[in-house]
């Protein structure tokens, strides 16, 4: 029987072909819809943790309530021993410490005078071969002219800034900040090299410097605005970066406003909200199109009831009890589902492996953009993906036949010999 059924589905295209083409662009809509969500959301989380706070985030108190605003003067001190215990606490976290600073780079002309003053945007980090910031910043990439930084007092300034000012590696500049004190700290560096991230935010007019060249000219021995932690595998756990925040304050409650405090990702970044959403969002759109799709499959289903009006009425009065006829009814819209499930998830992972590959570029849309997200909007394939697909397309299937399939009872097999006069 079923065997039939099948074939039927395969060789009738009248009733067949407009809910598969249904279920299968709605299935291709929500497969590509769930790549292209993980893509959007993966780049935001991760350019977010990479630049900004890491999956997790150790600052002081203070700093911490300063947020963005902060300056060296509310910097954690004593960072080695802090990062060592960190290392011994949570070893499936790899942590690293920066120091964020603002300041004004003064550009001399060839007789020594200010020829352009600009305000930056700095960042300190381990500028090391082999360290872990030249994997998390990508360095290697990123970089556009000249090279990373091998000595004492240089520094990497964004490809747009230098292009503004008109510099080349190798040119001199000068460094305009406060110390940890609260005076002000000049110091002379040469440009090693461009950088360009691909975020328009942070290209407009990023800084990167070591941290041992920066702890020496804000008067900051050992000491860090930050220590960033990242997860060995990769991937931002919320459940986990939850947990290890309320262990570490825990153990470090102090009324001392320089007293060490760790946020996860969603409480640093103010990301929190957004991340309760995506995590929902897969979800909402697996239910918005099962109701579409089971609404649309319903009304075509009445109408290919009316279209098979006779069939029916020919198979009651064969003998054929309703049950029967409504389970062969369910089958049918089983194998479309299946059938249409199946395009769909190939035309949704077709247009989503393009996403992943080659992507979207939007950066002209992100020139006055204070968002950190990369320039390159891409979607990501997850194991998931191959399947999601099958739900809506089922189980809309199933639903709007279901619905529409109830007609088959209400036939009176008393009144069939007169319908068929008719």
């Amino acid at each position: 029987m079923i065997k039939f059924i099948f074939r039927g589905v395969l060789r009738d295209r009248t009733r067949t072909l407009f809910p598969f083409l249904t279920v299968a662009i709605g299935v291709g809509l929500a497969v590509f819809l769930d790549a292209y969500l993980r893509g959007t959301t993966d780049s935001m989380f991760n350019t977010t943790a990479r630049l900004v706070c890491g999956h997790l985030m150790v600052t002081t108190s203070a700093g911490a309530h300063a947020g963005e605003y902060a300056t060296p003067e509310l910097a954690l001190l004593d960072v080695t021993p802090r990062q060592q215990e960190l290392e011994n606490s949570y070893p499936e976290v790899v942590w690293t410490p920066r120091i964020r600073f603002g300041g004004i780079i003064d550009i001399p002309d060839s007789t020594g005078m200010t020829r352009a003053q600009v305000p930056v945007s700095g960042m300190a980090v381990d500028l090391s071969p082999g360290g872990i910031e030249h994997k998390l910043l990508r360095l290697d990439r990123i970089l556009v002219r000249g090279k990373t930084p091998r000595n004492t007092k240089q520094i990497l300034l964004s490809e747009q800034l230098s292009q503004r000012l008109g510099l080349n590696p190798g040119d001199r500049l000068t460094l305009i900040t406060m110390t940890a004190d609260g005076g002000m700290a000049i110091a002379d560096f040469t440009l090693a090299g461009t950088i360009r991230f691909g975020i328009t935010a942070l290209d407009r007019s990023v800084l990167l410097d070591s941290i041992a060249d920066l702890r020496q000219t804000l008067g900051l021995p050992d000491g860090a605005t930050e220590i960033l932690g990242f997860f060995k595998n990769g991937v931002y756990n919320d459940r986990r970066a939850i947990n290890i925040s309320r262990h570490y304050n825990a153990r470090h409650t102090h009324p001392d406003e320089f007293s060490p405090l760790l946020r996860p990702l969603r409480e640093a970044s103010g990301m929190g909200q957004l991340i309760d959403i995506v995590a929902n969002a897969t979800g909402l759109i697996l239910t918005i199109f099962i109701i579409a799709m089971a609404v649309v499959l319903w009304n075509a289903g009445l109408i290919n009831s009316l279209r098979r009006y006779n069939e029916i009425g020919i198979r009651l009065a064969l003998g054929e009890s309703s049950r029967d006829i409504y389970l062969s009814l369910l089958a049918e819209a089983f194998f479309i589902g299946l059938l249409g499930s199946t395009a769909g998830t190939l035309l949704g992972l077709g247009a989503g492996f393009y996403m992943q590959r080659v992507g979207l570029n939007i950066s002209g849309m992100m020139r006055n953009a204070t968002v950190l997200i990369d320039d390159v909007l891409r979607a990501r394939i997850a194991p998931v993906t191959f399947f999601i697909g099958f739900i809506p397309g089922l189980f809309a299937t199933l639903l709007g036949n279901a619905i529409s399939g109830l007609a088959v009872f209400r036939r009176q097999t008393a009144q069939l010999t007169k319908e068929f006069s008719e």
